[in-house]
């Protein structure tokens, strides 16, 4: 099954379930957005996330297709469900990956998970703002 194809039916199966088992006047739904890669990333020195030190003055501009899946979702729900939509934000931070300093070391770069304490802070500061 295509990836994304398979993303959109958990998507729309977790849709279904908040819809119909979740009370929204007692309880705050909220979805976090997708996380980008920097695999293959333009405008980088190395085409990923290898030796950079700096976070990026320009996004791609460009959202992963998996965005528009969980806005589409989240846009015929029934229910309340607010979107951290941490793809931008996180778009801009090719420095924020492990990169060679991963579990793989020099054999690969780690360009899809964040070094702590960095992005994942960003995201939890993005939800504390709309529970305060």
């Amino acid at each position: 099954m295509d990836r994304l194809k398979a993303f959109q039916q958990a998507l729309n199966t977790w849709a279904k379930w908040v819809d119909s088992n979740v009370d929204t006047t007692n309880t705050k739904v909220f979805f976090q957005g997708i996380s980008p890669e920097h695999n293959s990333m333009t405008g980088t020195k190395t085409g990923s996330c290898l030796g950079e030190t700096a976070p990026a003055t320009k996004g791609p501009g460009v959202s992963a297709p998996a965005v528009a899946v969980v806005k589409n979702v989240l846009k015929k729900m029934k229910k309340k469900v607010t979107l951290l939509d941490i793809t931008a934000a996180s778009e801009l931070r090719k420095d924020g990956h492990p990169s060679i300093y991963g579990p793989n070391g020099k054999a690969g770069h780690d360009c899809s998970h964040w070094c702590i304490a960095g992005v994942p802070d960003t995201w939890n500061e993005f939800l504390q703002s709309f529970l305060v």
